[in-house]
């Protein structure tokens, strides 16, 4: 059992007990309810769009990336540039998948 989601400009598959880093989100009683589900697949090889569908997960923890480095250059002209960037993420574990009414959960 899996699901697409996207959140933050991005699509994810998760299936149940996943633990997935996405952008950070705000969450409330470190829970987050993913309502913008693309497809759900309960059978292997099958996928289907539900009418109603989300997908609920715990916060396991925050914080943020390893630094990238941005480097501009241009030769000739005794120009160099460096610049460091680190993006916050929100460490989920999915806890249950919604879908036309019936609920699928992860074994504890």
């Amino acid at each position: 059992m899996y699901a697409v989601i996207r959140t933050g400009g991005k699509q994810y598959r998760v299936a149940l007990g996943d633990v997935v880093k996405i952008e950070s989100v705000i969450s409330e009683d470190n829970t987050v309810e993913f309502s913008d589900v693309l497809a759900i697949s309960d059978e292997p090889g099958t996928m289907a769009r539900p009418a109603t569908a989300k997908v609920i997960a715990d916060v396991v923890r925050e914080g943020r990336g390893d630094k990238i480095l941005v480097f501009h250059l241009k030769r000739k002209k005794q120009y160099k540039k460096l610049q460091g960037h680190r993006q916050n993420f929100t460490e989920v574990r999915i806890k249950a998948i919604q879908a036309d009414g019936v609920t699928y959960t992860a074994a504890v």
